[in-house]
């Protein structure tokens, strides 16, 4: 049985109709059980809102909770308090298409690159062998892709850009209502990684799909990020949200103020680095006192 703290009320899930078709936290809080410790909170009080067809970049040191927002987006973790939204009712994969792309592609390796493609649209009985317009699309974003000449392969006999790419048509072929991309190009090199940033931006402007990109990477978050969140730790919350204008283009990515930008998120992310390391070495001192 679910407590009062679990779920949202019904005021937490009543929303203006300019907000409809958003993502939203409201004070999301997530805790994990730890041995012989009281519950740690992989989140505290987070309160966010993502409107329809934005890319939100998740940006922050690491353990400040930006993985734990994609699940509970996903359904895979439950909030100990405060919930999830998304078109104004409470996140159900169920109810919502939710595609999820995570650092390692999640392809299988017994199935061939075409049948790695088809895979979430088959889970979600959305597929159909033979059928004119699935095929058309199966190939629209295999060329788009230039993985069509690869189709018969496993993910073994692919480079790592070559596994993202398929990735990346799995993830659109679902046309999903929510894509969750969980550093999705970090196990690339740069240059790789850079291509990979482009081809993911002109499969998105077809579908202008929703989506919450975690990233450890300043240049990667102001280039893909339409909004961006900076996160800190201990425990996780949300230190700033800003609209960011220069997402999108290669003329600004070269600019003097994207490089400025760069700059002064990069030294806000030492800053919050140091204040939760300074806030771990008080706790532990405060715990050899007891």
């Amino acid at each position: 049985m679910m407590t009062s703290s679990s779920i949202c009320s019904a005021n937490e899930l009543k929303m203006d109709t300019d907000m409809m078709d958003t993502i939203a936290f409201q004070h999301l809080t997530v805790r994990y059980r730890t041995a012989g410790r009281a519950d740690a909170a992989a989140v505290a009080d987070v309160s966010l809102t993502v409107p329809r067809g934005t890319v939100c970049a998740i940006i922050g040191p690491s353990g400040c909770g930006k993985s734990t927002l994609l699940k509970a987006v996903a359904g895979l973790v439950q909030p100990s308090s405060g919930c999830v939204t998304i078109a104004g009712e409470k996140a159900d994969p169920k109810k919502s298409c939710i595609g999820f792309m995570p650092q390692n592609y999640g392809l299988l390796p017994w199935q061939t690159v075409r049948e790695n493609i088809v895979l979430g649209c088959r889970i979600r009985h959305t597929w159909h062998k033979g059928r004119a317009e699935d095929e058309a699309r199966l190939l629209h974003f295999m060329e788009a892709l230039h993985i069509r000449g690869l189709a018969d392969r496993y993910p073994h006999e692919l480079s790592g850009g070559q596994q993202q790419r398929v990735s990346l048509a799995r993830a659109f072929l679902l046309q999903p209502d929510i894509l969750l991309m969980d550093e999705p190009f970090s196990a690339l090199d740069a240059i790789t990684r850079e291509e990979m940033q482009d081809v993911f931006l002109g499969l998105w402007h077809e579908q202008h799909t929703t989506t919450l990109l975690v990233t450890h990477y300043v240049e990667e978050a102001l280039y893909l990020g339409q909004k961006i969140v900076l996160m800190a730790a201990n425990p996780g919350r949300i230190a700033r949200v800003f609209d960011n204008p220069l997402s999108g283009s290669r003329e600004r990515r070269s600019s003097q103020a994207f490089f400025e930008m760069s700059r002064t998120l990069r030294e806000e992310i030492r800053t919050l680095r140091a204040q939760d390391e300074n806030d771990e070495s008080d706790e532990q001192r405060e715990e050899e006192r007891r």
